[in-house]
């Protein structure tokens, strides 16, 4: 059962949902020693567990690592451990919901609303670029530019400066992958100590000088006399950009791929606009942009009579839960028109994704502007996958209007 999960082999990265039909047959918990986790494939754990409060995304609100059986990180990995763990992505009570609380008073519904019309701006901006010169890769074109503006907009980062975000957050990210090498540690390291440096001196321009944008909203945000610390803001901040763009990104090129695979689908949709926002969630479902997120687990669990032990860790495989046969009828099918369709591509419980409905917007924007303004859009080259698995996404994705 587990020498089809091999999440580093190339023919594995293309195309893992064989391997995760074999998992579920298999079993409810498989461990994999190549990372030293439990792989959960099923949809009712992964959604039950992502709820539990016996797992978490940290363990050191509880144990020392000593006391978890873990070893510390190594030292040289500083900046990218301070910066990663002071994000509400990777921090547990009481930590987590005070942050959580405050960035909440800072990015409300109303700051994505008042977004809409500038997501449909760009996006219409960058649509017509792209039919201009009569197509190119829809990747760097479209679908990476897009949400990178939006969230550059939103934290009112100069125009200027814009072009050093999509490097740093890729250099991070790299650092989400299974046993990332020495060489991928020292480049996280290196973008979150550039990263840091540019937030912090933009926080201390917002101090003297707020304006109508997202820093100058968490510097002014506060909770019975509680703010966030200068550390909390520039991790906040990175976290929006990585978690708010890899998701889209992806999304957008995957999903074309998705639809150029199954033409009779992309005509249905093609023919009826109203269906984009179910095709947009079938969308996230079908191929999703982040395959598997971690767990510690801080208190025995028992998984169909296996006990998995305080001090494990556990990879709940969103790919294989979003194609889950017991839980989605026709998982392997695409079908746009699908309702009943309770994907966990934006996890559950108190991690669930602060930036969906911005990811809604954005891809409802991107599609829509294409869809209207490129009818004949086909692909001319079947694409790559990057060689990462966590985050799937595409290299690029060449198409003409």
């Amino acid at each position: 059962m587990h020498v089809s999960f091999d999440p580093w082999s190339p023919a594995f990265v293309a195309d893992p949902y064989p391997a995760y039909t074999a998992l579920r047959a298999a079993g409810r918990a498989h461990w994999f020693e190549p990372t030293g986790q439990w792989l959960i494939p099923h949809h009712s754990d992964v959604s039950a567990l992502l709820r539990d409060r016996r797992l978490g995304r940290t363990y050191l609100h509880r144990f020392s690592h000593e006391e978890f059986g873990r070893t510390p990180p190594p030292p040289e990995h500083e900046p990218f451990t301070t910066l990663n763990g002071q994000g509400i992505l990777d921090l547990e009570a009481p930590d987590h919901p005070r942050i959580r609380r405050l960035i909440s008073k800072a990015f409300t519904p109303r700051t994505v609303e008042n977004l809409a019309p500038t997501v449909r701006r760009l996006a219409a901006e960058l649509v017509d670029a792209f039919v201009a010169k009569g197509g190119g890769d829809l990747l760097a074109e479209v679908a990476e530019p897009l949400p990178v503006a939006v969230i550059a907009e939103m934290l009112g980062v100069p125009e200027a400066d814009r072009g050093l975000l999509r490097p740093w957050s890729a250099a991070i990210c790299g650092m989400f992958e299974l046993n990332p090498s020495e060489e991928t540690a020292a480049a996280a390291v290196r973008a979150s100590e550039d990263f840091s440096a540019y937030l912090r001196g933009l926080i201390a321009e917002r101090r003297t000088d707020p304006g109508d944008d997202l820093i100058s909203a968490l510097i002014a945000a506060h909770d019975e006399g509680e703010r966030l610390t200068e550390q909390e803001m520039i991790s906040t901040c990175v976290l929006l950009l990585n978690a708010g763009h890899e998701a889209t990104v992806n999304t957008t090129v995957n999903g074309w791929r998705t639809l150029f695979h199954h033409p009779e689908q992309l005509a249905a949709l093609r023919a009826d606009p109203a269906l984009l926002p179910t095709a947009i969630e079938e969308l996230l479902r079908y191929d999703t942009p982040l395959q598997m997120f971690e767990r510690w687990v801080l208190d025995d669990i028992e998984i169909d009579g296996q006990v998995i032990r305080r001090g494990a860790e556990v990879a709940l495989l969103f790919g294989s839960a979003n194609r889950d046969p017991e839980r989605f009828a026709r998982p392997d099918a695409l079908d746009l028109s699908r309702t009943d369709n309770p994907h966990i591509t934006f996890g559950a419980g108190i991690h669930f994704c602060l930036g969906a409905p911005l990811a809604r917007l954005e891809l409802a924007a991107s599609f829509g502007e294409l869809l209207r303004k490129a009818p004949a859009l086909r692909m001319t080259a079947e694409p790559e996958w990057q060689p990462g698995y966590v985050i799937r996404g595409l290299k690029e994705l060449r198409a003409e209007v």
